[in-house]
């Protein structure tokens, strides 16, 4: 549907990213306008494509989707337009002179001739020449957008683009829209491709092949978590997106791939004998978290400290007694400048943490607590009654220089501004991509104790690399494995159960005990049906826990069972509408009041206040993987307040809600670095590549107080019987080799 008319009234717009209300008289009739509209301004006129909505606030409104915007025609109009504020330099009295002296005129004058402003009063020949220039400056954007939402890209990746290229915009996208694939994150090749083809680029165009060959590396690594290709698959991906028998243009492919490594994005490299192709992005950061862990390992000295009697006297003080596997884990982590204790769930590892810091506290060394996430860093200083903190938040990001994606983000601390501690204890190292990972160690001092923990069986990283697998089996960095479970009580059968699991073996499902429990269901609207049930009625009352602090855990995100039903079904069952109860729609989602929500992407641009004493704590960033609830509705602003675990309390405008998920259920991967009291779990059928041992066993060990599995045998048998794991190419034990190999020559 479109409607068409003049704007009348700007009631809001947000200048950062063109959200904006506006009235428009549309042949008489005042409709009210809402979308992304950068740069509208009274006295336009204009064309949006759309439909309308309602609302309980704010009644009927019409939803842009794309829009087009024509020049105001009439002394009238235009006066109105430029006295906006929109121009610069350009108020309202300034605004009628300029139309008082040269009528309709004055925005043809304004673009092609803008010197003659200065015969104004008031205006000088540089105030002139700056209104001129903002004027095309706007124009510009405006007509780079509109081509944009022609070939179906939003407007705000639009005002993206317009912001990388600026006047340059149209001319590199018409003449190489592929360039927008090298240069623009979340611009896929497909979106480029489409572009190409309504312009007439052919198909074995080098820019196409070289766009190809980034796509193919860019999707391997977010999706995959791979950090590079072997050559002869990354031709097989390249040949099925293009379409090309590479048999027939391989000196094409040839020229591409070495244009592409003179240009410094792509590196050939053999690994094993086998020929590779990796982003130089990968290969550099692989290969930096290399030369820091060997030299770090290498250069620290081999303390030798005999430990028994701290050892000995924090037994006594806590009341415990360490079994001598654990004990030498302990002596290895203060002795060595860099190791790694990994073990599974009831093998001691936070216990050795609390241990390890209270003798380097005793050395009166400053030591820094370090996990991926914000809920994992909450649970360690939880368990071991000292501070700590988020890897981001401790590394401080650079917000002149941050984006919402990881890959371009830049930190304070880096290897010219070190972080002032002795040692860094990480723990959670499994869910550390290579990126992150290469971020902290550049910050850390050389002569910083570096303790990595970790449980080597759970999920890999959700970004690219495979730091945690790569650093054991290297057998370049000291290692501690822990095999024995102490954290075990009578009844209980998490710990024992997620060790059969990771084992091979069935867990034990007699329900006899008081924390593990299988129900058995067969179609999977009973198996929702019975979650819902559990989470809203019988875990709530058998525990005397609110139902909120009930995690379900799915595999998947689409089907009956998989996440964004069942939180429709738990969202309608917990926090159902009421005519007092605050919503906003976004897209296909009905946030509420009360509802429990993720944010699903890194946004360092979030301002956040946490209440500290009679004070407020200020600051920046929100991260994937963070859940909190909506204790707070703007409607008129159309903003929303996330209060989120650690307290830090964030508004969100309605763009910004594209990063956020209701969160009742989420999936096993999201879970990652997390605990929670109670965790529930369908266990259904599906793909062998995602229904895996490795996925149950982390679903599992998720959980404090209770385990609930909702399914059928056969299908929890599968995933256990199931130990496919994901193949990742990562470079990082090559290049750990590599270095001690350097390393060992020289020193020899």
């Amino acid at each position: 549907m479109v409607v068409k008319g003049n704007v009348e009234h700007i009631v809001f717009q947000n200048k950062e990213n063109g959200w904006t209300v506006a009235d428009i008289d549309c042949n008489g009739e005042l409709i009210t306008i809402v979308g992304k509209l950068p740069n509208l301004s009274e006295g336009q006129v204009v064309s949006a494509t759309g439909n309308f909505v309602s609302s309980q606030k704010w009644g009927e409104q019409f939803s842009v989707s794309s829009f087009e915007i024509s020049e105001p025609t009439g002394k009238e109009s235009i006066e109105k337009y430029l006295a906006s504020g929109l121009i610069s330099g350009i108020g309202p009295v300034t605004a009628r002179a300029i139309v008082q002296e040269f009528g309709e005129k004055a925005l043809e004058v304004i673009e092609y001739n803008p010197l003659k402003l200065a015969d104004i009063r008031g205006i000088s020949l540089t105030k002139a020449a700056e209104i001129g220039r903002r004027f095309l400056e706007i124009k510009n954007m405006q007509d780079v957008i509109i081509f944009l939402q022609q070939h179906n890209i939003s407007t705000n990746l639009a005002i993206k683009i317009f912001s990388y290229y600026q006047n340059d915009t149209l001319n590199i996208v018409q003449t190489n829209p592929y360039k927008l694939v090298e240069d623009i994150s979340r611009i896929g090749f497909s979106t480029a491709d489409k572009i190409a083809q309504k312009l007439g680029i052919a198909q074995d165009s080098e820019f196409r092949v070289r766009a190809g060959i980034l796509h193919i590396l860019k999707e391997s690594s977010e999706k995959d978590g791979n950090t590079y290709l072997p050559k002869e698959e990354m031709v097989k991906h390249l040949s099925k997106l293009l379409g090309l028998d590479f048999d027939n243009y391989s000196d094409l492919l040839s020229t591409v791939i070495v244009r592409l490594v003179f240009d410094g994005l792509i590196k050939e490299v053999e690994f094993d004998g086998e020929p590779c192709i990796m982003l130089d992005k990968y290969y550099s950061v692989e290969r930096k978290l290399a030369q820091r862990l060997v030299r770090m390992s290498s250069e620290a000295p081999n303390l030798h400290l005999d430990l028994a009697a701290e050892i000995d006297e924090f037994e006594k003080a806590n009341d415990i007694k360490f079994h001598q596997d654990q004990r030498s884990a302990i002596e290895l982590a203060i002795n060595q400048g860099v190791c790694v204790i990994t073990g599974g769930p009831g093998t001691g590892k936070t216990t050795i943490i609390r241990c390890i810091l209270s003798i380097l506290q005793n050395q009166h060394k400053k030591v820094a607590l370090l996990a991926p996430t914000g809920r994992a860093a909450k649970r360690m200083s939880e368990s071991c009654g000292y501070e700590a903190s988020t890897i981001h938040r401790a590394l401080l990001v650079d917000h002149t220089k941050a984006n919402l994606e990881d890959d371009d983000t830049v930190f304070v601390h880096n290897e010219r501004n070190r972080l002032p501690y002795d040692a860094v204890i990480v723990d959670e190292v499994s869910m550390v991509d290579v990126v992150l990972a290469a971020n902290l160690l550049s910050a850390l001092k050389p002569s910083t104790k570096l303790l990595l923990v970790g449980d080597k069986n759970q999920l890999a990283s959700v970004g690219a690399g495979n730091v945690l697998a790569d650093i054991i089996s290297s057998n370049v960095i000291q290692c501690h494995n822990l095999t024995q479970i102490y954290r075990q009580s009578e009844k209980s059968l998490i710990v024992t159960n997620a060790h059969l699991i990771n084992n091979g073996q069935m867990p034990k499902l007699d329900n006899t005990s008081n924390d593990f429990f299988f129900e058995q269901r067969k179609e999977q609207i009973d198996i929702a049906n019975t979650i819902v049930e559990m989470q809203s009625k019988r875990i709530p009352r058998f525990l005397n826990i609110e139902p909120l602090k009930i995690q379900v855990l799915a595999p998947l995100r689409q089907g009956v069972c998989g996440v964004e039903n069942l939180n429709n079904k738990l969202q309608q069952t917990l926090n159902p509408a009421h005519a007092d109860k605050l919503e906003i729609i976004y897209g296909n989602t009905i946030f509420r009041l009360g509802d429990k929500v993720m944010q699903t992407v890194n946004n360092y641009n979030i301002e956040w206040k946490k209440p500290n004493g009679k004070a407020w704590e200020i600051g920046e960033a929100v991260f994937n993987g963070d859940i909190g609830f909506i204790t707070n509705i703007f409607r008129q602003q159309e903003r929303v307040e996330i209060t989120f675990d650690d307290g830090r309390i964030a508004e969100y405008a309605k763009p910004d809600l594209a990063q956020l998920t209701l969160s009742y259920a989420i999936t096993v991967h999201k879970s990652q670095g997390s605990e929670f009291d109670v965790v529930i779990m369908p266990v259904i059928g599906g793909v062998p590549t995602i229904l895996s041992r490795n996925l149950l066993y982390t679903a599992v060990t998720r959980a404090k107080k209770m385990v609930v599995l909702v399914g059928q045998k056969f299908h929890l048998k599968f995933m256990v019987d199931n130990n496919y794991t994901a193949k990742r190419y990562s470079a990082l034990k090559t290049f750990l080799k590599e270095q001690k190999d350097n390393m060992e020559f020289l020193l020899s």
